[in-house]
């Protein structure tokens, strides 16, 4: 009988492991989306994919997020989404 517990105690376990894991993955690529022009919040911060005003891009903003080098970054002022580290929206601050 304690060999069946044990048995189905980790069968649970392996499956929970399992599941956390490629569930976590699934949540952080759904949030992980490309902010798209058309989003209204991005209208409204006037942001573009490709920065304009010279000095001032994504990347070297303050309010980016996650490590450098990478082609799309998190950003505070968009949470759930990715922005251009070459974009520029009206919201940039210099980063400290």
């Amino acid at each position: 009988m304690n060999n069946i517990n044990r048995r189905n105690f980790f069968k649970i376990s392996a499956g929970t492991v399992i599941g956390m894991t490629l569930g976590g993955v699934t949540l952080r690529a759904f949030a992980a989306e490309q902010l798209k022009l058309d989003d209204p919040l991005a209208a409204a911060m006037r942001y573009t994919h490709k920065s304009e005003v010279e000095g001032q891009k994504c990347s070297n903003c303050n309010l980016i997020q996650g490590e450098d080098g990478q082609e799309w970054r998190p950003c505070a002022i968009f949470p759930g989404k990715l922005v251009a580290s070459e974009g520029w929206c009206a919201a940039w601050v210099k980063k400290v």
